[in-house]
């Protein structure tokens, strides 16, 4: 059974068998700074939701090898706070009610407008965790989570979606270590190499840009902190 934590920015499971809708839908959610994993049949979303813990998860209904519906099932039977947002071609009310049914949390009908998916996707992400306020303020530094931007003392900083995403992760956790595989959990999709140093450079790259006095403090033998 996947763990249930949450510190911080959102994983995302997209299931969904059209495969160029799969992989711009992931492509768009990452460009909001969340990790997203991608599969094409409901078998590898079963593999999937097993393994991870997941904030969300956009479910197409119609899918090969195992059904959305039974997916959906299993979503909630992991005993996780994962949400569930389905897709489907059925625009039909009872179709949708089904849909609901079965515990899917939100229901959207294709073709969708993306900016709808995307507002529909962070709203269920900030049900699947302890209410935080969308803008988070520490140490100067304030991150404006709808509007996907960060400034220091009234400054904007350009950073990068895995830089906005690790300062989220670190933000979050309110003064609590967090370790580089936690790191790696929620800001990084499962395709990243445990061994990996991307998470260290991009802790080198946020400070570089975050600027003095440094706020991100490395815990040896631990991970990273974020305070005054």
């Amino acid at each position: 059974m996947p763990s249930a934590r949450k510190i911080g920015a959102m994983r995302v499971l997209v299931v969904e068998d059209e495969q160029l809708l799969a992989d711009t839908i992931a492509e768009g959610l990452r460009r909001f700074s969340m990790a997203v994993d991608v599969c094409y049949d409901g078998e590898a979303a079963l593999e999937r939701v097993g393994v991870h813990a997941y904030d969300v998860v956009v479910l197409d209904r119609d899918l090969p090898l195992v059904h959305g519906d039974e997916v959906c099932k299993a979503v909630h039977a992991t005993g996780g706070e994962a949400r569930v947002l389905m897709l489907t071609a059925a625009a039909e009310v009872d179709d949708r009610v089904a849909g609901l049914g079965l515990g899917a949390d939100d229901y959207l009908t294709k073709p969708f407008a993306f900016a709808e998916l995307v507002a529909r996707v962070q709203a269920l992400g900030r049900r699947a965790r302890p209410a935080l306020p969308p803008v988070l303020v520490r140490a100067g530094v304030t991150l404006d989570l709808p509007r996907h931007q960060a400034s220091r003392d009234g400054t904007f900083l350009p950073l990068s979606p895995k830089e906005f995403a690790v300062l989220e992760v670190l933000m979050r956790a309110e003064g609590n270590v967090v370790s580089p595989e936690e790191l790696l959990e929620k800001a990084w999709d499962e395709h990243a190499d445990p061994f990996t140093n991307a998470v260290r450079v991009a802790v080198m790259t946020l400070r570089r840009k975050l600027g003095a006095p440094q706020v991100i403090q490395t815990v040896p033998g631990a991970g990273y902190r974020f305070g005054s």
